[in-house]
C-alpha cells in the first residue's frame, strides 16, 4: 500500500505543489491525471523516494519512501518519461540489473519483448526512442514488483505500439499489484485505468474506482445538446455529457469527459467524491 499523509511539497515557498494532501493507493492500474504542472511527475518522484516531502510523509509498503530502503526498492520500478540507457543490448541491461529484484522472470521478459516487437539482442543505443521505451517497459513489467510507476509511458509510441502497450498491461495486471500511470493522453489508456486519481494544484479532486464513479455519475452520448446536466461538450458524434446518477442507471465511464468535467467544476466534484 502507498499511504500519503498530510503531504506538503514545494520547489518555491510561494508556489506549493502539494499542501496537506492525504490519500492512499492499494492495487489496480491507477490513472494519475491532471493538467500540466499540477505535480504528477513530482508525486511519482516522491513515491519513488527521489524527492523529499517538506512535511507529512509518503510510505510505500510501510517504509518512508525518502529513505529508499532496499526492501522497498526491490518491490518498486520507476520509468521516467525521459531516461538515459547504457550502451548495452536490451538483454544485457536486464541481466545486469535484474539481480536486485527477486521476482524477475526471464521467461516473462522474453514474452513481453515479443509482444512489444522488440529484439532483445539489439543494442539500446541503436533503437528508436519508442523502441527504447518499449524495451524498458518490458523489463520493468518482467521484474514482477508490487509497485510500478510509469511517467507518460505512451509518449513517443506510435499507434500500433500504443495498442501493444495496452494489451500487455491487460495481460500483466493483477489484484495484488499497483501500477501508477501518469498521463495527459487520456484516450490512450481509457479502458485500462481503474482507479482514477485527478490532481489539481495543492489538492486531490478524485481518487475513486470506475465502479464508484459510475455509481454517482451517469455518462451519455446524445445527438442533441442535453439540459440540466453537470457538464456537456460537443464532439464529432453529438454531445457527451455527465449528470448525477439519481436513478442508479448503468453507463460506461467516459474518462476524457470525466476529466474535462472535473476541470470545469473542481470544487463540486471534490465534494461529491469526498476527496
Amino acid at each position: 500500500m502507498i499511504e500519503i499523509q498530510n503531504l506538503s511539497f514545494h520547489y518555491h515557498r510561494s508556489r506549493p505543489v502539494f499542501e496537506d494532501v492525504s490519500f492512499r493507493m492499494t492495487h489496480g492500474i491507477y490513472g494519475l491525471l491532471g493538467e500540466n504542472g499540477v505535480g504528477k511527475t513530482t508525486l511519482l518522484h516522491i513515491i519513488g523516494g527521489l524527492l523529499f516531502p517538506k512535511s507529512g510523509e509518503c510510505r510505500v509498503a510501510g517504509y518512508p519512501s525518502y529513505t529508499r530502503n532496499p526492501e522497498m526498492l526491490k518491490k518498486m520500478f520507476f520509468l521516467p518519461e525521459e531516461f538515459q540507457a547504457p550502451a548495452v543490448s536490451v538483454s544485457e541491461l536486464a541481466a545486469y540489473n535484474s539481480v536486485f529484484y527477486p521476482n524477475f522472470s526471464q521467461e516473462d521478459f522474453r514474452i513481453y519483448l515479443e509482444k512489444l516487437h522488440v529484439e532483445g539482442d539489439r543494442k539500446i543505443s541503436e533503437l528508436s526512442a519508442g523502441q527504447k521505451k518499449k524495451a524498458m517497459i518490458a523489463y520493468g513489467l518482467a521484474l514482477n514488483v508490487d509497485y510500478t510507476l510509469l511517467d507518460e509511458p505512451t509518449n513517443g509510441l506510435d499507434i500500433p505500439s500504443k495498442l501493444q502497450f495496452r494489451q500487455l498491461l491487460s495481460y500483466v495486471s493483477s489484484m495484488d499489484k499497483c501500477i501508477i500511470i501518469s498521463t495527459h493522453q487520456v484516450r490512450d489508456l481509457a479502458h485500462l485505468i481503474n482507479p482514477v486519481i485527478t490532481l489539481d494544484r495543492n489538492q486531490v479532486l478524485l481518487n475513486n474506482t470506475v465502479e464508484e464513479i459510475t455509481q454517482k455519475l451517469l455518462f451519455a452520448q446524445t445527438t442533441y445538446k442535453p439540459e440540466n446536466v453537470m457538464f456537456t461538450e460537443q464532439n464529432l458524434y453529438g454531445y457527451a455529457s455527465v449528470t448525477l446518477n439519481t436513478f442508479h442507471e448503468e453507463s460506461v465511464l467516459d474518462i476524457e469527459t470525466l476529466f474535462n468535467a472535473v476541470m470545469n467544476d473542481k470544487e463540486t466534484f471534490r465534494k461529491l467524491f469526498n476527496a
